[in-house]
């Protein structure tokens, strides 16, 4: 199983960015998926999720700003931020659960910083 998110850069405050996240060995339509983020020190946090049948849910920190999304076709889950603030800066991460393990891929920067 891989995971591979990628999509991270510097963006200004108020600004958007749209991260993306490509699977291999699993079979993707099958699988609840999630983004994660988290800053030095920190324990990583919970972001977003959706779930097979596109049900989504967000943290209270991101809800209304971001959206999360997924296309079976590409094996692909997304993560759309608008109106992004610098506590938003954080190292990105998606997951998702095959057999009750976790797996993460290798995360992708996002730095707000005007």
């Amino acid at each position: 199983v891989q995971l591979q998110a990628y999509g991270g850069g510097l963006v200004q405050p108020g600004g958007s960015l749209r991260l993306s996240c490509t699977t291999s060995g699993i079979i993707f339509s099958n699988n609840n998926m999630a983004w994660y983020r988290q800053t030095p020190g920190k324990q990583r946090e919970y972001v977003a999720s959706i779930t097979t049948i596109r049900i989504t849910d967000y943290d209270a920190s991101v809800k209304g700003r971001f959206t999360i999304s997924r296309d079976n076709a590409k094996n692909t889950v997304y993560l759309q931020m608008s109106s992004l603030k610098p506590e938003d800066t954080a190292v990105y991460y998606c997951n998702t659960y095959v057999g009750g393990m976790a797996y993460w891929g290798k995360g992708t920067l996002v730095t707000v910083s005007s």
